[in-house]
């Protein structure tokens, strides 16, 4: 890419993101605490499944809210032009509202597998680390206690990844370029990955794997590590 098209092609389709990261963080989080209360199924301390189940319906939530961005992004990244003769991400979400409009074949087109990727990441994610977390011993010395939640965090990041990627495939699949024009392939989440599967093989349902798990391992430690102090910080504060 960064022959053919530029250096700056490797930064297409960053708009939408930067713009939905913030809010997306935010419904991912808040979402994940009321679902907690929501499925303790009468106990008085979550249990794993609550976790688990909080997760997914966090992330599901956060799907309804990020597909669009996603769409206009991958659409974007698709574009094999040069950097300064791609559209503007506002050009892109017009053409496709007036091609398509909002539904599931324009805006929104690709949201079950969105809603998959993120229900099942988040449920792995959230489910692992605070049940892990529990069960793990916690050390009084503030860098050991700071490395345990890293590393818990950075497993399940890691393993929501692993879990989760063929649905990331699917959604690439749906909302980008079909094959033949005028044709569509990729039409429903577990038909796209049938799809790929029969013509491409198991593995190329992992395609993009390692690039994901280097972003989310980290990033997915980083994230539940601070909020895991502010909330602490905020419960104390206001208790």
């Amino acid at each position: 890419m960064a022959q053919s098209e530029g250096v700056l092609s490797l930064y297409k389709g960053i708009l939408p993101p930067v713009l939905v990261e913030t809010p997306k963080r935010a419904v991912k989080f808040l979402t994940f605490e009321q679902y907690k209360r929501f499925f303790l199924f009468g106990s008085d301390k979550p249990t794993p499944l609550t976790f688990s189940l909080a997760g997914l319906g966090a992330g599901v939530t956060e799907a309804i809210l990020v597909n669009p961005f996603e769409m206009v992004k991958v659409t974007l990244q698709a574009n094999k032009n040069k950097m300064g003769q791609v559209p503007s991400t506002w050009a892109v979400t017009k053409q496709i509202i007036n091609e398509s409009g909002f539904g599931l074949n324009g805006l929104n087109r690709g949201l079950t597998a969105t809603i998959g990727r993120n229900g099942v990441f988040n449920m792995i994610y959230f489910g692992f680390y605070h049940s892990v977390k529990g069960i793990v011993p916690e050390y009084k010395v503030s860098d050991i206690k700071f490395l345990r939640k890293v590393t818990i965090g950075f497993v399940s990041g890691t393993l929501g990844s692993i879990v989760n990627i063929p649905f990331d495939v699917a959604k690439s699949r749906i909302q980008g370029p079909q094959p033949v024009a005028g044709q569509v392939k990729y039409r429903t989440t577990f038909g796209s990955m049938a799809i790929v599967a029969r013509e491409e093989g198991f593995g190329a349902l992992y395609k993009g794997l390692t690039p994901k798990v280097m972003r989310l391992g980290p990033g997915g430690a980083i994230m539940l590590v601070v909020y895991d102090y502010v909330y602490e910080f905020l419960d104390d504060y206001f208790k």
